[in-house]
C-alpha cells in the first residue's frame, strides 16, 4: 500500500466510512476505490482519471483535495498530453494564379454579355405588354345586368298566401368542434448543484431520452438507472465521435470522465458539461405532480 493509499485509508477509516458508503457517495467503483488505497493505478480506466478519481476520493473523507494532489504530484501518474495535428497549408504557385486570374476575367466578360442581353430582353417584353393592353382597351364593352332574386318573406300566422312560394326555414349553422386542450411542454431544468452533483428535474412527461455525443478526446461514462430496480447500464470509455441513446421511464445518474469531451441531450434539452476536462456528475429526475 502507498503512502497516499494509507492517508486516504486511514482518513477514511477515521470518518468510519465503508468502501460501500463510500462507492454510494462518489459513484466510483468499489474496485476503483480499492485499486487507489492499494497504489494500483493501471486498473483505473486512464491516468487523468487517477486524479479525477483522487480528488473525489478526498472530498468525500474530508480531505482539501488540491493539498493532497499537491503533496503526491510525484506518485501520481501525470494525465496525458493531448496530441493536437499542425494544420497543413496550401502553397499557392504563380500559375495557379494567373490561371484564376484568366478565369475571372472570363466569367465578369460573359456575366456583363447577359446583363446587357437581360436588360434588352426586358424592354422589348415591356414594350409588347404596353401593345397588348392598348388593343384592349379599344374593345366594345358589354355589361350583363344580373337580376337578384326576390326574397320571400313569410306570411302571417305561419301560413302560406294562395300563388306564392313557399317559405323554407334556413338550416341551422353548425357549432363549431371543440378543440382540445394543449398537451403540457416538455422541461429540463436545473434544480441544484450538492457536493459536486447536478440536479436536474423533468416535467411534462414520463419517459426519458438521453443523447451522447463525443466530440473530443476519449470519455469515460458511466449510466445507472434509479428506478426501482437500480442498476448500472452502461460503464465504458468512448472515443472521439461516438453517439449514444438510451430511453428511460424512471430517474438516471450519470457519471462523465471528462466533462469537456461530452456533449449531453434529455429530451432533445442541452444540458452544460462545461468547459473544464473535470469529472462531472449529473442526476435527471421526474418532477412529481
Amino acid at each position: 500500500m502507498s503512502d497516499l493509499g494509507q492517508l486516504l485509508r486511514k482518513a477514511r477509516l477515521e470518518k468510519k466510512i465503508s468502501l460501500e458508503e463510500l462507492q454510494d457517495t462518489t459513484k466510483i467503483r468499489k474496485w476503483y476505490l480499492e485499486a487507489i488505497e492499494e497504489g494500483n493505478y493501471k486498473v483505473l480506466p486512464g491516468n487523468f482519471y487517477v486524479r479525477a478519481f483522487i480528488k473525489s476520493y478526498s472530498e468525500a473523507v474530508g480531505l482539501d483535495p488540491n493539498e493532497v494532489l499537491r503533496l503526491y504530484q510525484n506518485v501520481i501518474p501525470a494525465p496525458e498530453p493531448e496530441h493536437i495535428e499542425p494544420m497543413r497549408t496550401k502553397r499557392t504557385t504563380g500559375r495557379n494564379t494567373e490561371k484564376i486570374g484568366k478565369w475571372a476575367s472570363s466569367i465578369m466578360m460573359i456575366s456583363f454579355i447577359v446583363l446587357i442581353l437581360g436588360i434588352i430582353y426586358y424592354y422589348l417584353n415591356l414594350n409588347h405588354k404596353g401593345a397588348t393592353n392598348d388593343a384592349k382597351s379599344d374593345l366594345p364593352k358589354t355589361v350583363t345586368d344580373k337580376v337578384q332574386p326576390v326574397q320571400q318573406t313569410p306570411p302571417a300566422g305561419g301560413g302560406t298566401a294562395a300563388g306564392s312560394a313557399t317559405y323554407a326555414k334556413p338550416d341551422p349553422i353548425p357549432a363549431p368542434p371543440p378543440v382540445p386542450p394543449p398537451a403540457p411542454a416538455t422541461d429540463v431544468k436545473l434544480a441544484k448543484s450538492e457536493r459536486g452533483i447536478d440536479y436536474y428535474t423533468i416535467t411534462g412527461t414520463d419517459k426519458m431520452r438521453i443523447e451522447l455525443s463525443i466530440t473530443g478526446d476519449a470519455c469515460w461514462i458511466e449510466l445507472d438507472s434509479l428506478g426501482d430496480n437500480q442498476k448500472t447500464l452502461d460503464s465504458k470509455t468512448y472515443e472521439n465521435g461516438t453517439t449514444k441513446s438510451w430511453d428511460l421511464t424512471g430517474p438516471a445518474f450519470m457519471i462523465f470522465g471528462k466533462a469537456s469531451a461530452a456533449q449531453l441531450k434529455v429530451n432533445g434539452v442541452q444540458v452544460p458539461l462545461g468547459d473544464a476536462p473535470n469529472v462531472k456528475k449529473i442526476q435527471v429526475d421526474f418532477q412529481k405532480t
